[in-house]
């Protein structure tokens, strides 16, 4: 077994339905989510990542005050982002907001860094969706720089430059940091330049198929390796899923919120409509880790081999899907699946 495997969650704070049937307040669903990081935390679970959206079918607009709140309720698990959209926001204000987390939490903070996959952040903050790559690098860039200079002066085209600057609170202990690519090479090669960790977004398809980019992540590495000293980071990924206690219990159970949500996303990005027959492909054969525990354990242990992993991070919720029931999943979980991966990856390790 990979010695430094880490077994994660991750959730957007999808609005849930109550009881009756109806979508239930942000606010509830905010608290929901705390006691579903508490929960995995009794269980340990190693990673909980709060992903950032601006719309209402999700309710986690400011990741970093709800994991506070989280680090106040739990003892050793890690919490991130999943992502924080850097290229909307101000990376000093970024760091921050970090260096804050990681000192409440006792060095438990994670950033994941990324451009999310909805646009609605540009105009309400007032950015150009003209400017989409140059955002992105000119604010990882300067993300990279604080994280490891006390004292930073630049210069780009979107924000105004610093001068000898010194950003407070500094880090009292080493900030780990990934960026979410989704899938293009020259995502891939930027991590490396900014030598941070690499974590694929992987929503739809084999996850193999990510193979060639792992297998760049490492060419480029190699490449700098001998002028920098600079040495390959763990890599994770993050997919969707929903564990029950049966195959048939967990594809039941999920197909309706999934079939609401990207029933939705798709009137909006002119997708062909949700059909259950590829719904059930994408859980045979794609990227939806969807079962019985086992189902699960043996889908995580194929991709870790497969792609050289060092991190897994399951997103146990999708759409509306009720309170009780993501509870019930990230037990099982925890319980269940991460004990089966451990003893699956253990069986084939040479001693």
């Amino acid at each position: 077994m990979p010695p430094t495997l880490s077994l994660g969650l991750d959730t957007f704070g999808d609005i849930a339905q109550g009881a009756d049937g109806q979508p239930l307040p942000a606010d509830q669903v905010l608290r929901d989510v705390v006691d579903q990081a508490v929960l995995a935390d009794e269980l340990g679970i190693d990673f909980i990542g709060l992903g950032e959206h601006h719309r209402d079918d999700f309710a986690i607009a400011a990741p970093e005050i709800v994991l506070a709140a989280i680090a106040a309720r739990t003892r050793r698990i890690r919490l991130g982002t999943a992502v924080t959209v850097l290229s909307t926001d101000d990376p000093v204000r970024v760091f921050q907001r970090f260096s804050t987390l990681n000192a409440l939490s006792n060095g438990r903070a994670e950033a994941i860094l990324g451009r999310g996959s909805f646009t609605e952040s540009y105009a309400l903050f007032g950015h150009d969706m003209r400017q989409y790559d140059l955002l992105f690098e000119e604010r990882l860039d300067l993300f990279a720089r604080l994280l490891r200079e006390e004292r930073v002066s630049w210069q780009g085209q979107t924000r105004a430059p610093l001068h000898d600057a010194t950003v407070h609170p500094r880090l009292g202990q080493p900030l780990t940091t990934w960026v979410g690519v989704g899938g293009s090479p020259e995502s891939v090669v930027r991590v490396v330049r900014h030598d941070l960790h690499l974590m694929l977004a992987i929503i739809g398809g084999d996850p193999l198929r990510f193979k060639p980019y792992v297998d760049l992540y490492h060419q480029a590495i190699d490449q700098v390796s001998a002028q920098t000293g600079q040495k390959a980071r763990p890599i994770g990924v993050h997919v969707p899923g929903f564990v029950a206690e049966t195959d048939s219990a967990a594809r039941e159970a999920l197909w309706p919120h999934y079939q609401a949500m990207f029933g939705r996303i798709g009137r909006e990005r002119g997708w062909p409509p949700v059909t259950k027959e590829r719904y059930l492909g994408e859980v045979a054969h794609g990227a939806l880790f969807v079962g019985a525990p086992e189902t699960v354990a043996r889908k995580i242990v194929r991709a870790v081999r497969g792609l050289g992993l060092q991190r897994f991070d399951l997103k146990y919720a999708t759409g509306p899907q009720p309170h009780g029931d993501l509870m019930t999943c990230i037990r099982l979980y925890g319980e269940t699946v991460i004990p089966m991966v451990h003893e699956m990856l253990a069986e084939h390790t040479p001693a």
